[in-house]
């Protein structure tokens, strides 16, 4: 009995039929099926192929070579080749069920392999009769038969795209990939590539969009690209914070770290190594920041996790330290390869490239939904988003117009390019809320200068932090990201100063720009408006939507011990000016006995009244009354 040799490695096809004799018998064809066979297995491919097509010249109906030649032809990347090859040894089966069982599953794959997926569901269909009970249990068979069911109904509801190669002048080197871009859209930053092996150098590039083309792309900084390679980087909403990806730098702790810059006066500063708290001794690179700068995902291959490529993330501490990173768990990652994250701005939709979910083949583009505080079950992108290639770094901007990602090309089965591609996003996939962008500066209202504060943008409904931003110490610029939830408060905080707070809807925040901030120092005499506390209409009783402030207060207080205030209570003239007085006073001590109820002394506290007899904007509409029913909160 003569048995096939399939290597599992080698090829795409990773079992064999059952031992069996060959389909001939012709002596010298056979041996040189074998000789091919032996050549296969020192990797000597040209030769073994033609062997293959010598011993089908021997003899034409010899059903094995055909199958080795058009496996070996596709292993080096000739799919079209390949599929000549299988259908015409298809041709000579006749009723050899058995070998109408191996062609009908090479053909099929090879169909995948071009992505020509409903000839491919045709073929596996039509020779199902043919395949051994043997091979219907195998998991091979299995993983296909269901890769082809979710092909089919997928083809069945495309969605609309329009997929387009970036213009010159981008996209003029062999290879760029990985894109990512500023909030605004009008930066985008790329690896380059100098050659098309993994030995040659990379660095990050940038253009910018002007007057609706794209600038000649040109190396980030001399700071940030060096000898080493540097490359599959992920920039902050408001442009100034950079991680990047550095490969065998000196400090490294393994073969490819993650390290961080800054952006002050418009330069990047010298990158700092981020740690083994993030890095590791294996590869660690592909990184993606939060909006808000507080989360960092990246694809690593260190141990603990659940197959080649895993992604990772690291969460920012108050003290600007990154916690010990952590694999993102069996929901996302699969025993084979995770990489390219990309995490959304509203901190809730991870998109990531993998080969390891069901798909079209390759590596394909899947989102997962952030579900009670942990990602949930990957979706697949879909057709035509995804296809038979492979699809990776997706980046999806703020304004939700277009996704840029990397597409590979391919000649004879070797790497010929890599290029940058968009689309524009499809309504049919859910972002969730839009995104909103404030921006503006924050600034000492004495001294006129930039003022390094914290903004939190808060739900009122439960007190949970959404976000949280920093302003620039050299410029004061702000820029903030977040979904367009109704309800939420911005606090604005510097120690030493009088907080800021915000409501966002009814302080009209939504996509505002160069708003002005000004911070006071805490001083005896200066007030602040205590916005975000909330009475029913004609009672003093605080709601919980109050919490938020409140609590801040507390902490205020608690972080500046000699500090002594008094709240002062406001209405607008609806009603007698007497009983307004009242009302406004009652509502302040509300504000006090919940101090009082969290360890704050009496004599720090003081209330007042005042009714409606200072209003802050006139009485004549809804709205400028609801601004003069408020708390004020003055430093005695």
């Amino acid at each position: 009995m003569k048995k096939c040799h399939f290597l599992i490695l080698l090829f795409i096809f990773p079992f064999c039929v059952q031992a069996q004799e060959y389909s001939i018998a012709d002596k010298k064809a056979i041996r040189l099926h074998e000789e091919a066979e032996q050549m296969v297995l020192r990797r000597r491919y040209d030769e073994a192929i033609n062997n293959y097509k010598a011993s089908i010249d021997k003899n034409k109906d010899f059903l094995e070579s055909y199958i080795r030649w058009a496996q070996l032809l596709l292993t080096k990347g000739d799919a079209l080749q390949a599929l000549a090859v299988a259908e015409r040894g298809a041709t000579r089966v006749n009723n050899n069920s058995q070998m109408q069982g191996s062609f009908g599953w090479l053909i099929t794959n090879i169909l995948m392999s071009t992505g020509d997926f409903n000839k491919a569901i045709e073929k596996f269909n039509q020779s199902k009769p043919y395949f051994s009970p043997g091979l219907k249990q195998n998991n091979n068979y299995i993983a296909l038969e269901q890769q082809l069911d979710f092909i089919q109904n997928q083809l069945a509801s495309p969605i609309s795209i329009q997929k387009e190669r970036l213009p010159h002048p981008l996209n003029q080197f062999n290879l760029q990939y990985f894109p990512v871009l500023t909030a605004d859209s009008r930066k985008i930053l790329f690896t380059k590539r100098d050659g098309l092996s993994q030995q040659d150098h990379e660095d990050i590039f940038m253009s910018y969009y002007e007057n609706g083309s794209w600038s000649t792309p040109e190396p980030i900084a001399e700071t940030v690209n060096t000898l080493y390679n540097e490359g599959t980087c992920t920039i902050s909403a408001d442009g100034n914070i950079l991680i990047y990806t550095s490969c065998d730098a000196p400090d490294s702790f393994g073969s490819c770290d993650l390290y961080i810059t800054y952006k002050l006066n418009g330069i990047w500063q010298k990158p700092v190594n981020m740690g083994p708290s993030v890095n590791s001794k294996q590869w660690d690179s592909q990184p993606s920041l939060s909006a808000d700068g507080s989360m960092l995902f990246f694809s690593s291959n260190r141990r603990g996790g659940y197959g080649g490529n895993d992604i990772w993330y690291t969460v920012r501490q108050k003290n600007n330290a990154w916690a010990e990173a952590k694999n993102l768990g069996p929901a996302v990652n699969t025993p084979k390869d995770e990489v390219s994250p990309f995490i959304y701005f509203n901190n809730e939709l991870l998109f990531f490239a993998s080969n390891g979910h069901i798909g079209f083949g390759g590596m394909d583009l899947y989102m997962s939904k952030m579900e009670e505080g942990d990602f949930g079950r990957p979706e697949n992108m879909g057709y035509p988003i995804n296809d038979h290639k492979d699809q990776l770094a997706l980046f999806i901007t703020a304004q939700r117009d277009y996704a840029y990602y990397t597409e590979n090309s391919f000649t004879d089965g070797k790497l010929e390019g890599s290029y940058l591609y968009r689309f524009a996003f499809p309504e049919e996939v859910d972002l969730g809320e839009k995104i909103i962008v404030t921006e503006g500066r924050v600034l000492n209202s004495r001294t006129g200068l930039p003022v390094s504060a914290k903004l939190s943008l808060v739900s009122l409904e439960n007190d949970s932090t959404l976000y949280e931003f920093r302003s620039d110490g050299e410029t004061g610029d702000f820029m903030m990201l977040y979904p367009d939830q109704s309800f939420s408060g911005l606090y604005v905080e510097k120690e030493g100063f009088l907080p800021k707070i915000y409501n966002v809807e009814k302080d009209s925040l939504k996509n505002k720009k160069n708003m002005e901030i000004s911070l006071t120092p805490i001083a005896p005499g200066e007030q602040f408006i205590f916005e975000n506390v909330f009475f029913d209409f004609d009672k003093a009783d605080l709601k919980s939507e109050s919490m938020s402030s409140l609590r801040r207060l507390h902490e205020f207080l608690t972080s500046n011990p000699k500090v002594s205030i008094t709240i002062v209570g406001h209405t607008d003239n609806v009603g007698a000016s007497q009983y307004n007085q009242k009302l406004s006073h009652r509502r302040a001590d509300a504000v006090k006995t919940y101090l009082l109820e969290n360890g704050v002394s009496e004599d720090r506290l003081g209330i007042e009244g005042m009714g409606d007899k200072h209003p802050i904007a006139p009485h004549h509409t809804p709205e400028t009354r609801a601004l003069n029913r408020r708390i004020e909160v003055v430093i005695r």
